[in-house]
């Protein structure tokens, strides 16, 4: 093989090692902060403030990250929100006051928010098309490998008090992410630039994109409604670990370690077997699978079936994300994969915030194991109703 040949698998190497770290260290620092405004504010409201000022960004700014990422180069872009959230987490570091602790937070929800377009972008100017489901399975095993070791490494930092080298620590993985995407720039064009259009365009096109085609259309309309029930599974799984199924704290970690485990299985083994036309009919599929082990999860308060019902959830988990990113990569016009991207994002992140607040709400009235069938089941519905219109679309018109 040609050393031309090697650079875009290094290239790909990169990019994927650099998610993972950063992913980790968004974790390991996210968990003993999140402990640290708890202390800070004295109510849980205090900590949901926290999550929503670093997560809704993605939703309130999906057009104009979007935008940015097809206008510009991907790289230097993501180098630039690197060298950014890098200097937010230092800061981050050295605040104690509540207020403005939330602020510099939301600050970093928003450098998130657009660098995720950005590393979106990378993909396919690195992979040849025929690629893309292995490229973005392995890119996201390298996202959920950062997810699994991360709030680990975070809950020991807690414990001995280490929330300021906890955001030092994710500084230093930001300052990575910048180095590959300095590494990355010279290969790079602009999404603009190897598409030929020329003009401003428009943040809006992204929503457009992804009702433009049938298949994505559908695929993104169910992981949306999906997501308004089963986010509310990891504070369900709480629950069911300390009070029904008596595993406590430590084995709710082994269940989410499994369910990780799980979706890093799943993009990296079975999002590949799916031909390239099933992608929006897979994600469907796996929509119901990871519906049916959220279920099953909290059915028979056994622990054996949570554990199973976890690590099926998890695969099923991991194959649709890599199936809608690599859905969205084809479907979506090159010069709005960007926008598209972010539109999606913001979409995932709104229903995941709704998801939260009314699951707190369920949990409390309902129980663990009510809000885990529910949580699982109603997707099911949904995903199978999917499948129904894709399959009758298909059908030809006697």
């Amino acid at each position: 093989m040609s050393v031309s040949q090697h650079r875009p698998r290094r290239e790909l190497a990169v990019l994927a090692g650099a998610v993972g770290l950063s992913a980790l260290g968004d974790w390991l620092a996210l968990i003993p902060l999140a402990l640290h405004v708890q202390e800070r504010g004295g109510s849980g409201f205090a900590v949901a403030a926290l999550f929503i000022a670093l997560w809704s960004p993605a939703a309130l700014l999906a057009g104009p990250a979007g935008l940015l990422a097809d206008r510009g180069s991907p790289a230097r872009l993501l180098t630039l929100c690197a060298l950014l959230a890098a200097a937010l987490c230092c800061t981050l570091a050295f605040t104690s006051a509540l207020a403005p602790l939330l602020v510099l937070t939301a600050l970093l929800g928003c450098v998130n928010a657009i660098a995720h377009p950005a590393e979106f972008a990378l993909v396919p100017a690195l992979a040849e098309r025929r690629d893309l489901v292995r490229v973005n399975g392995q890119v996201e095993a390298a996202r959920y490998a950062g997810f699994m070791l991360g709030p680990v490494a975070g809950g020991l930092l807690a414990a001995g008090g280490g929330t300021q080298l906890a955001l030092l620590a994710d500084a230093v993985t930001f300052l990575a992410l910048a180095a590959a995407g300095v590494l990355l720039a010279r290969r790079v064009r602009p999404a603009a630039a190897r598409s030929g259009r020329v003009g401003l365009g428009s943040p809006r096109e992204g929503v457009a994109a992804l009702g433009s085609d049938a298949d994505l259309r559908l695929a993104v309309g169910v992981v949306f409604v999906s997501l308004l029930f089963m986010t509310a599974t990891p504070a369900a799984l709480v629950v069911l670990s300390t009070e029904s199924l008596g595993i406590g704290e430590r084995g709710y970690g082994l269940l989410m370690a499994l369910w990780m485990a799980g979706m890093a299985a799943g993009a990296l083994a079975l999002a590949r077997r799916v031909p390239p036309r099933w992608l929006g009919a897979g994600a469907l599929v796996a929509v119901a699978v990871q519906g049916a082990g959220i279920a099953a999860s909290g059915a028979l308060a056994l622990v054996p079936i949570a554990a199973a019902g976890c690590a099926v959830g998890g695969i099923a988990h991991g194959t649709k994300n890599v199936l809608v990113r690599t859905l969205i990569h084809e479907r979506a016009p090159g010069h709005l994969r960007g926008r598209a991207y972010a539109a999606y994002n913001g979409l995932r992140n709104t229903a995941e915030i709704v998801a939260m607040t009314c699951g707190g709400l369920l949990l409390a009235t309902a129980g663990a194991r009510w809000t885990l069938a529910l949580a699982g089941g109603l997707p099911i519905l949904v995903a199978l109703a999917g499948l129904g219109t894709s399959s009758r679309r298909m059908q030809p018109a006697w």
